[in-house]
């Protein structure tokens, strides 16, 4: 059972110092007593507090000047004042010093207890906003990127050096390289990890909703503006805007990006007025916006202003001393999500995985281990466990065709198969994409996925 929240009662009147202590132990809190300012400073140094219920108006110490002191003394506990000589001017005083709430003598028996509980609603959540930045600071730290590769070390140590700037940075990677995970970890090693981390996918939104979902719009400025809506800029002011696969913005939004990145200013669609916003920028891509710059498929001036500072992160096929200590902790992490007690991989089964050629990266790979762990009947991973694809891939990555088979038309497929699942991977289950690469269109793509399953996986 927990302890009972302790409360000080801090009056000059001893009537009233009973009867509140009578009141709020019968609702369960622990209660003591003093009788002035001085004597409260007393009983901060041998006891602590949850709650301190004082009155204003009090001989020798009165309730403000010791609200002024326990901040002095760095005291914790949440402070209510109560006066029979309630003013609003006393009121504001109290609450400008740091006193939560304010209550008016005489006061209802109810009264004080719903403050109270109000008190403690507030203090859960603001615990509990503690523990969920600590969580996320755990989570998206530099530490949490798990590598023994020279050249991802290197871009550790600049990024470490330049978080605290509100430079902006481009990351550049393939797809499943750690990218977003990279620019979390920027942001939440900044000044600006209390701000909002807002992501958006500049390729998975409508180009006719992209400039909306940015920069926002006021009402009537189109025929569905039933209302004024901010942006994410706006959403994301005093933080980080990760705007992933910039290589999709359209020519007409770059202009605009540009325009933000110069004056920190944006317009919502259909505004005549600017609106000041305080954003650190991190793109990614896929894709070579420097090559593309110089085909004019990308605006060069904003190329210019978002390669700032260039990340380049190796696919994981160029990281191979990686895999076993990115195995090892995604074990770890999907025996917690998972409740499983897996304890190692076989040597079989890592050797499969330190062949394969990983062309979805490190994303592709945790989603191998944390289905393979999944459908593991024991406490380590065997090659059986690994998913199909991995198991019919030779080392170097080439499909394994069996001596028996002779059918072109079985291969074929089997080709077609690998082909789309690869190209999926790679870009991350953009089926758009996938279709390039593949170079079929779009609607044979879609038939052929359904052909063979693999949207069910």
């Amino acid at each position: 059972m927990a302890e009972p929240l302790r409360i000080l009662i801090v009056d000059d009147e001893e009537s009233m110092r009973h009867m509140l202590s009578v009141l709020l132990e019968r609702e369960g809190y622990a209660c003591e007593a003093a009788a002035d300012g001085h004597e409260a400073l007393k009983r901060f140094e041998k006891n602590s507090y949850d709650f301190v219920l004082c009155d204003i108006r009090m001989p020798r110490l009165d309730g403000p000047a010791l609200l002024r002191e326990m901040r002095k003394r760095g005291v914790p506990a949440t402070v209510i004042m109560m006066s029979a000589y309630g003013t609003e001017d006393a009121a504001l005083e109290a609450m400008k010093l740091g006193a939560y709430d304010y209550i008016s003598k005489p006061f209802r028996a109810e009264e004080i207890v719903l403050t109270l509980k109000k008190a403690e609603e507030r203090e859960r959540l603001q615990k509990e906003n503690l523990l969920l930045r600590r969580q996320v600071l755990k989570e998206f730290g530099f530490g949490n990127i798990i590598t023994k590769n020279k050249q991802v070390q290197e871009i550790l140590q600049t990024v470490t050096k330049i978080s605290e700037y509100k430079s902006t940075v481009l990351v550049v990677g393939e797809s499943g390289t750690g990218k977003e995970l990279i620019a979390k970890a920027i942001h939440y090693s900044s000044l600006r990890k209390d701000g909002p981390f807002v992501p958006v996918n500049c390729g998975a939104i409508p180009e006719n909703l992209l400039e909306s979902e940015l920069f926002g719009h006021v009402r009537g400025a189109f025929t569905d503006a039933s209302y004024t809506k901010k942006g994410l800029f706006e959403e994301a002011d005093g933080g980080t805007l990760f705007l992933d696969e910039i290589g999709e913005l359209p020519l007409l939004l770059q202009v605009k990006l540009l325009r933000v990145l110069q004056d920190d200013e944006i317009r919502r669609v259909g505004d005549t007025k600017p609106i000041r916003v305080d954003v650190r920028i991190i793109a990614a891509t896929i894709r070579d916006l420097a090559e593309e710059a110089r085909q004019g498929i990308f605006r060069s001036d904003l190329y210019y202003r978002l390669n700032v500072l260039s990340l380049h992160l190796p696919p994981l096929r160029e990281r191979r001393d990686d895999i076993p200590i990115l195995v090892e902790a995604f074990i770890e992490r999907y025996n917690q999500r998972l409740q499983r007690q897996i304890k190692s991989i076989s040597k079989e089964a890592l050797g499969i995985l330190m062949d394969y050629k990983w062309e979805g990266n490190v994303r592709e790979l945790e989603n191998a281990i944390e289905r393979a762990m999944a459908l593991s009947e024991t406490n380590r991973i065997e090659v059986g466990n690994l998913p199909p694809y991995l198991r019919e891939v030779k080392s170097g990555g080439q499909l394994s065709i069996p001596d028996y088979e002779y059918s072109i038309k079985k291969v074929t497929r089997q080709l077609e198969d690998e082909l789309i699942r690869r190209a999926l991977r790679r870009t991350g289950g953009n089926r758009t994409q996938a279709a390039k690469f593949l170079e079929i269109s779009h609607r044979a793509l879609l038939y052929k996925i359904k052909e063979y399953g693999i949207e069910e996986e």
